[in-house]
């Protein structure tokens, strides 16, 4: 099995993810540097918008990782659970 049959995800799709996620970091982006605020104001919000997009991807990856290492033990779980049956129907 190649790595293209494994990935679950189109071409087009990747591309529309990864776009919308930079369109929206810099109409983020433009409205904070266009803001009618203080520097102060706008680095405030550029840190915390800047702290949000971090924490929101370290979210996404732990959140992937969890379910990917639950499908591994409930494959693992199954695997063991064929060969007790195979064992048994001998």
């Amino acid at each position: 099995m190649s790595v293209d049959e494994l990935q679950s995800n189109s071409k087009g799709w990747l591309f529309y993810v990864k776009a919308s996620f930079a369109i929206a970091l810099i109409a983020v982006g433009a409205g904070i540097f266009f803001m009618p605020a203080d520097l102060l104001v706008k680095g405030y919000f550029g840190i915390s918008t800047m702290f949000l997009v971090s924490s929101t991807i370290t979210l996404s990856k732990t959140m992937r990782d969890e379910h990917e290492a639950q499908r591994l033990l409930h494959k693992i779980s199954e695997a063991k659970t064929n060969q007790i049956l195979r064992e048994y129907a001998d």
